[in-house]
């Protein structure tokens, strides 16, 4: 079932076309990869889910009812430019934050203990959000974001700024929160990251949809059937129907090859071909980074 659908999703801006016939449908329980190079439509499309703007055509279900304002209670938003009141001081403000979100003050004090406690930052109640580091003043971020427990969660390059430790740390939470059933849309530039952690990912390029499944799925589609194989001897020459390509030699002296194997062939095959010219060390098929395939989905669209 699907926490939230865009169906044809159209925003115009004067002469651009933000979004343009854009439709998707982000399963409950998961974390959805909103994936694009810059300008692409995501910010537009995030504005509209959080109901900052409005779509000029189509509609956006929440939780298979029209989105409106009283969903706001339900969605948690992490915006890439973060948005805290620099003069406040970090307690007073995350129980504002709260109760805009719908808790009282006895709720949001309760909650509020479990999170200074998990990231050990209870010596920063009083002081003022400017006194705070960049990296400090995210996590404070990160908490008035997830302090009411939304049902859909919305974070626009969520580690930025953070160093390894603490963006590990937003990681875990992030996987925790998953794991308790929070449905959670990840919009990122860093490729490594959705390979980590996205279930699902749509691709918008242009104002376009040109990529939308889940991750296993599209690892599948943009498969080449390539297989890597570490090995010494005389490789010699492969039946044609084998596309080869050498890839240069191991520190320690074993050569690497890429081998294609053809469309009525199977794995065992060539590993036969192979087990009777020259002694393996390793052998396993190229599988597609998201890297690769953002590139090559995005090159695709450009022609």
């Amino acid at each position: 079932m699907a926490i939230l659908e865009t169906r044809h999703i159209i925003k115009q801006y004067a002469q651009h076309r933000a979004l343009d016939d854009v439709s998707l449908s982000v399963p409950t329980g998961q974390i959805f990869g909103l994936l694009g190079p810059n300008g692409a439509g995501k910010t537009s499309l995030i504005r509209i889910i959080n109901q900052i703007t409005g779509p000029d055509s189509g509609e956006v279900l929440f939780d298979g009812k029209p989105l409106g304002p009283e969903h706001i209670r339900h969605i948690g938003y992490l915006p890439e430019e973060r948005g805290l009141y620099k003069k406040m001081k970090v307690g007073e403000q995350l129980l504002y934050l709260a109760q805009l979100k719908g808790l009282n003050e006895r709720q949001a004090m309760d909650k509020l203990k479990i999170w200074f406690e998990k990231f050990d930052i209870k010596t920063w109640w009083s002081k003022n959000v400017e006194d705070l580091s960049k990296g400090m003043q995210q996590k404070i971020q990160f908490v008035a974001t997830v302090l009411h427990q939304p049902a859909l969660l919305i974070l626009d390059e969520p580690f930025s700024g953070f160093d390894p430790i603490n963006a590990n740390l937003i990681r875990d939470e992030i996987l925790e929160l998953r794991q308790q059933g929070t449905t959670i849309i990840f919009s990122t530039h860093r490729m490594e990251t959705v390979e980590e952690l996205c279930d699902h990912i749509a691709l918008i390029h242009q104002s376009h949809k040109v990529l939308d499944g889940s991750k296993r799925a599209i690892k599948e589609q943009f498969k080449t059937h390539t297989y890597r194989v570490e090995y010494q001897g005389n490789m010699g020459e492969l039946p044609a129907a084998f596309a080869t390509t050498a890839v240069g030699v191991t520190d320690d002296g074993f050569d690497r090859m890429d081998i294609n194997i053809p469309p009525d062939a199977a794995v065992n095959d060539l590993i036969r071909l192979l087990l009777d010219r020259v002694s393996i060390r390793s052998f396993g098929e190229n599988i597609p980074s998201m890297n690769d395939i953002f590139i090559k989905a995005v090159g695709k669209a450009n022609d």
